[in-house]
């Protein structure tokens, strides 16, 4: 039986927000004490401090902090990951109050937290969460508990689950874009620009300088976006065992008037949830070059001179062919087309049925 890992998310309730507050404040405490401590001795000594090296330095800190030991081990653990990532010998101060504080964060190793009595049971205390998944099926590995900027607390734990095997054959193209999200190949369309629908209204409140409201509304966008994208790769999932996708480059547009539009799109979100729900389903994940895909007749694989071009054409949404005479959705046909590019068939140039009509002069179909 194969399993794979999975990270379940699930909402703290608010009456345990003071007592994880001040075990944030404590994690904060001891990331300073490490930075300080690092920083120090590489300046005097030049020597780098690895995670071992720490636990002389934070031995005790758990008991006068009130943080279980393993969670003091966890902080020293991350604080020498980053700074190895960062290349750096100070990373940045954890600030616990005023403006610019960091969120809270109080990392957990395995072990450090159980299901117990339908709560969860940490370091002698136990917390009510909102338990949306069924923890107690689970066996807890690694996990934390975070706070978002609203000030609402998660606990966050990495489980081992069945992996299930996918028995669908169909295959999608999917083509992603800034009007439209992602429109596959089926024609089914997700459709995205939630930050634009709330645009009024978050400035509105920016204007009122009410803070409070600011947050709850990208909350609500940043919820809108993933809760569409969550439901629309799933059924993808469910329902295909190839998805293609178009190799479109968020970090390229966002340097162009259309920034705006690509960010609040979130492809590289969309992107990451198909290639994990694909890789736990057995499904095939490919990213393929999307390049002519837009102008590209999907049936003949002619690019005609009506044809959809450049930035001058994103106001095409429909165009027929002028060499086959087929009609075309301008995102549709691209998904056609990156499907094409996923099966190889452009590549290795199998002409589609038209094409071969067009060449013959005849049916294809008609054996006589």
């Amino acid at each position: 039986m194969t399993t794979h890992t999975k990270t379940l998310k699930v909402r703290v309730k608010d009456k345990h927000t003071k007592q994880l507050s001040k075990m944030a404040a404590s994690v904060n405490f001891v990331w300073n004490y490490c930075n300080e401590i690092s920083s120090r001795i590489i300046r005097e000594r030049g020597l780098f401090l690895s995670n071992y090296d720490f636990h002389q330095y934070t031995t005790g800190a758990s008991k006068e902090l009130g943080l279980h030991s393993q969670t003091v081990q966890c902080i020293s653990k991350e604080y020498t990951t980053r700074r190895k990532q960062f290349k750096k010998s100070k990373l940045k101060w954890r600030k616990t109050f005023g403006v610019g504080r960091s969120l809270g964060w109080v990392p957990l190793n395995t072990g450090a937290a159980q299901w117990k009595n339908g709560q969860i049971f940490h370091h002698g205390k136990y917390y009510g969460v909102r338990d949306s998944y069924g923890l107690s099926q689970y066996k807890f590995r690694s996990g934390c508990f975070v706070e978002d900027a609203r000030g609402r607390w998660y606990f966050c734990v990495v489980v081992s689950v069945e992996a299930k095997q996918s028995t669908a054959t169909g295959s999608v193209g999917i083509d992603l874009g800034c009007k439209t999200t992602a429109t596959t190949s089926d024609g089914d369309k997700l459709n995205g620009r939630h930050y634009r629908s709330m645009e009024k209204r978050l400035g509105i409140a920016q204007r009122a300088r009410n803070k409070k409201r600011v947050r709850a509304i990208h909350a609500k966008i940043k919820n809108q976006r993933a809760d569409g994208q969550h439901k629309f790769t799933r059924k993808l999932v469910n329902n295909n065992a190839l998805i293609v996708v178009g190799n479109v480059s968020s970090s390229k547009l966002i340097k162009t008037t259309m920034a705006k539009s690509v960010l609040d799109a979130g492809w590289s979100q969309l992107k990451v949830m198909l290639e994990y729900k694909c890789q736990q389903a057995g499904v095939i994940f490919k990213e393929v070059n999307e390049a002519y895909t837009t102008q590209a007749c999907s049936c003949c694989g002619c690019i005609s001179s009506n044809s959809p071009k450049g930035r001058a054409g994103l106001g095409i949404r429909e165009w027929t062919c002028v060499e086959c005479g087929t009609k075309h959705d301008r995102d549709i046909n691209a998904a056609k087309n990156i499907l094409a590019l996923g099966h190889k068939r452009l590549a290795v140039g199998i002409p589609s049925k038209k094409l071969v009509e067009c060449l013959v002069g005849e049916d294809v179909n008609n054996e006589d």
